[in-house]
């Protein structure tokens, strides 16, 4: 008999799948084509749509909810993007509702899965996770809508996961913006393509080349980010935790576990 899944095996195994395909939508075509009909730059919905749940906040104040993007980008793109709230929200979420009936068919049980998701977002402590708090209380696809559910319940997620991230990195004493620097597979390629210039990204990773021990926080980090998410899992029995395990892994371009 195999041993009962535990929450800590889900959220390993969720890892890639939630930082990866889950925030897709964000940078697809399908956003473009939103952005399009709002007529605002390219990546004006992403910085204003995520935000907007949390109402109209400054700049600084999105920077700091994003963690890691420069705030003159955020400026830039929030003064681009004079979208109201409400609107923001409708069409960055109807943005992903499109992606995942695009990009979802085949996904086992997606009604399922995005129960499973929602209970596990729904009974979370959000206390200091503004942006997943936010995006729990906003509209959520109608019936039978299934694979919009999944993409929808997935977001959520990740963003749960991801504000837990943040929290892990202040408790290692990493920045957001450290943390890319020094994560083993990003650092200045992907500062500059979260808008940093480019004496910016080398002024940071210079700040950290002679520090070896933000590579073992930031793998700390990771491993307080895993137990974290974990512990929001154990609202799961074993064995819907293993049918959640099995379904994310049937989802259409889903990553390996890890």
């Amino acid at each position: 008999m195999s041993a009962p899944t535990t929450p800590e095996d889900v959220a390993a195994a969720t890892r890639m799948l939630l930082v990866d395909l889950a925030g897709r939508f964000m940078t697809s075509p399908e956003l473009a084509e939103q952005e399009a009909q709002l007529g605002v730059p390219r990546s004006g919905l992403y910085f204003r749509g995520r935000s907007a749940v949390l109402g109209d906040p400054p700049a600084s104040v999105v920077a700091a909810a994003f963690g890691i993007f420069p705030t003159r980008l955020v400026e830039i793109m929030l003064e681009r993007t004079p979208v109201p709230a409400a609107t923001a929200v409708g069409a960055l979420a109807a943005t992903c509702w499109q992606w995942g009936r695009n990009h979802l068919a085949g996904a086992p049980s997606p009604h399922r899965a995005a129960a499973l998701l929602y209970r596990v977002v729904d009974d979370a402590d959000l206390s200091g996770l503004p942006l997943v708090a936010g995006w729990r209380s906003a509209p959520r696809p109608g019936p039978g809508d299934d694979l919009a559910d999944l993409a929808h319940a997935l977001n959520l997620a990740r963003e749960l996961r991801g504000g837990l991230h943040f929290c892990a990195l202040r408790a290692v004493g990493l920045t957001a913006h450290q943390a890319v620097a020094v994560h083993p597979e990003e650092g200045r390629r992907r500062l500059l393509r979260l808008g940093w210039r480019a004496t910016d990204a080398d002024a940071l990773l210079a700040s950290v080349a002679d520090r070896p021990d933000l590579l073992d926080r930031w793998h700390h980090a990771e491993s307080l980010t895993t137990a974290a998410f974990a512990a929001t899992l154990a609202v799961l029995t074993p064995d819907e935790l293993a049918e959640l395990r099995t379904l994310l892994a049937g989802v259409p371009d889903a990553p390996p576990a890890g």
